[in-house]
């Protein structure tokens, strides 16, 4: 297979309401979206939605790389094409695992080609700053059919823990709760947070420290009384292992923007698995693109509730036939192989073509 026409776009893709993050709010979706084509006419396509925050490098460098490699790629064989992509992991994770991804899917992977129905239990976000309207939203989640509920922290220390406490009263242990610190606390007030919170119905807390700092993962991880887990640390297998011989993690979390394609990431799910470990799957920072190859991913690896929630923020997707959610869960079809919807690349465009 020769790499013969790729098309890239960069689109700004508004959401529905603000995403709180301990960083600041998302009010829209930065995303690249390249489609490839090869001599015979198949096609594939792949997505990265870039935040400084999580890694990836910044917009305009992503968009600089997916540009050149336009030119560097075409031409290529899919393999040859992959391997110069991996080159460049470490500097552009986000655009170098849009690219693969694409590849993967140009080639008909099996792992995007799942047999059968696809239903994979999302996570329902806990948005709402507004402690007067939690139960309503936390109601309504139930009512959705969510069973594990994602909490943002990482904001004040105190205000944080008087919340969580309100959200677990409202819970009433009908469903579980992921606490995501964001990297928000430094490693005292990480410390405070995992010793005075209450551990009843929290599955885990994810990330309060800065990705970087590993002794702060460890010192919190030693005195938690809650299950500790790593996203924005890793990257990579070797990430996934050094986490696992500091014994600092039960969980390990993984996006497809960071792992370099569909078939890397199945492989460190399962190394995260062999590790003892249990693994975690999803972006809610994503569209469309990358939250169906997560669900594929998912309906072979993940046990737990998948984080591929993103597509559910924007205004609109970019598919012409939309990702289905019944009673919680994201379902596929037998068959199901979606495809992009062309106005609305257009009307979020701002650059490419």
């Amino acid at each position: 297979m020769m790499l013969r026409d790729i098309k890239t776009h960069l689109l700004n893709i508004p959401l529905k309401q603000p995403y709180h993050l301990a960083f600041g709010d998302v009010t829209h979706f930065d995303t690249i979206v390249i489609e490839i084509r090869d001599d015979d006419g198949r096609s594939g396509f792949g997505e990265a939605t870039l935040l400084p925050a999580y890694g990836g490098g910044s917009v305009e460098g992503a968009w600089r790389f997916v540009k050149e490699m336009t030119v560097n790629l075409s031409g290529l064989t899919t393999e040859a094409a992959k391997a110069e992509l991996l080159k460049s992991l470490d500097a552009q994770s986000f655009a170098v695992s849009a690219y693969v991804a694409a590849i993967e899917m140009l080639e008909g992977n099996d792992i995007l080609n799942p047999e059968g129905e696809i239903r994979v239990a999302l996570l329902g976000a806990v948005n709402t700053t507004d402690d007067a309207a939690l139960p309503a939203e936390i109601e309504r989640l139930l009512n959705q059919g969510y069973g594990t509920l994602k909490v943002k922290v990482g904001f004040d220390l105190e205000s944080d823990l008087e919340r969580v406490g309100l959200i677990q009263g409202c819970v009433g242990g009908r469903a579980r709760l992921r606490i995501d610190g964001n990297q928000g606390y430094s490693v005292d007030e990480a410390k405070r947070f995992v010793t005075e919170i209450e551990p009843q119905g929290i599955e885990l807390f994810e990330q309060p420290c800065p990705a970087a700092d590993w002794d702060a993962a460890r010192d919190v991880a030693i005195v938690s009384r809650v299950p500790m887990m790593l996203d924005e640390s890793i990257f990579g297998i070797e990430d996934i292992e050094r986490a696992a011989d500091l014994g600092i993690a039960k969980f390990i979390k993984l996006k497809l923007f960071k792992m370099g394609g569909v078939e890397r990431l199945l492989q460190g799910l399962e190394r995260i698995r062999a590790l003892g470990m249990e693994p975690v799957l999803g972006n809610g920072v994503a569209a469309d693109i990358s939250c169906w190859m997560e669900a594929c991913v998912a309906g072979l690896a993940i046990n737990n509730a998948g984080e591929f929630n993103g597509f559910l923020r924007p205004a609109s997707g970019i598919f012409k036939d939309p990702l289905r959610v019944e009673g919680g869960a994201l379902v596929l079809a037998p068959g199901f192989r979606p495809r992009l919807d062309a106005e609305k690349i257009a009307a979020f465009a701002v650059d490419g073509g």
